[in-house]
């Protein structure tokens, strides 16, 4: 019996590499999203960080603001999303799958 609790500790701690892995690998990768027709641009990378956010100059409009800001809203959070499921597709190929509570 002591012996099966020593391979899932072994297992174990190469799920924790493998994950260290791919979160390093993960900050690497970039995702973008637009919105707009292409108007605004959104780049985020596996960590959900905003790297870069274009504006095209026709985009811009002192009498209407708001509409740029829902641009830039919704190209940012579909590349907020676009990460995501980046990040728990490479997950599952670490886990079989398995949702692991707080991993990422």
């Amino acid at each position: 019996m002591n012996k099966g609790f020593g391979n899932i500790m072994k297992q174990a701690q190469m799920m924790q590499q493998k994950m260290q892995r791919l979160q390093q690998e993960l900050e690497g990768r970039e995702v973008e999203a637009t919105s707009g027709g292409g108007m605004v641009t959104a780049k985020v990378n596996g960590k959900q960080q905003l790297l870069g956010l274009k504006i095209e100059p026709a985009a811009v409009d002192a009498e209407d603001i708001e509409m740029l800001e829902d641009l830039i809203l919704a190209a940012v959070n579909e590349a907020l999303k676009k990460s995501q499921e980046m990040v728990q597709e490479e997950m599952g190929k670490i886990t079989g799958g398995l949702n692991i509570p707080g991993l990422f």
